[in-house]
């Protein structure tokens, strides 16, 4: 088994990151999302509570560059789901099971944006349902 505090130690740069793991207890599903960044663009973003999830925001919006690619919201609650990702298809997710489509059925791109090129990163999707299961899910980037 990985140890994270050993592992983010032990590298310079991790990125975004979720975590997931189960209370002491086992009756709980746990997760926690981390985000760092090298660019100026990406350091000044800060989380912060939006309903039962959480999104990001410009810590100095005066410095804010380009918002599309570091505001987002990663955690997102729908009735009994707690919905992570690590990128803005965590809104693709919540909107496509809020019509009733499985998690599994949601389409597993990412947003793309008018006039900007696809970027080509690996997204992972998790999806705790508070009182069944936990489902996580690596995309790639041509899923």
């Amino acid at each position: 088994m990985l140890q994270l505090e050993q592992e983010l130690k032990s590298n310079a740069y991790p990125g975004r990151g979720i975590v997931i793991g189960r209370s002491a207890n086992g009756k709980y599903a746990v997760t926690a999302y981390f985000i760092m960044g090298r660019s100026a663009n990406s350091r000044n973003r800060v989380f912060v509570t939006e309903g039962e999830g959480i999104r990001t925001q410009a810590f100095d919006p005066s410095k804010l560059e380009d918002p599309s690619l570091i505001i987002y919201a990663p955690v997102r609650v729908l009735g009994n789901k707690t919905i992570v990702t690590n990128g803005d298809q965590t809104d693709t997710i919540y909107e496509g099971m809020d019509k009733q489509l499985t998690f599994e059925h949601v389409p597993a791109q990412q947003r793309i944006r008018a006039g900007r090129p696809q970027l080509y990163t690996e997204n992972f999707r998790y999806h705790a349902h508070r009182e069944r299961q936990v489902q996580l899910r690596y995309v790639h980037s041509e899923e």
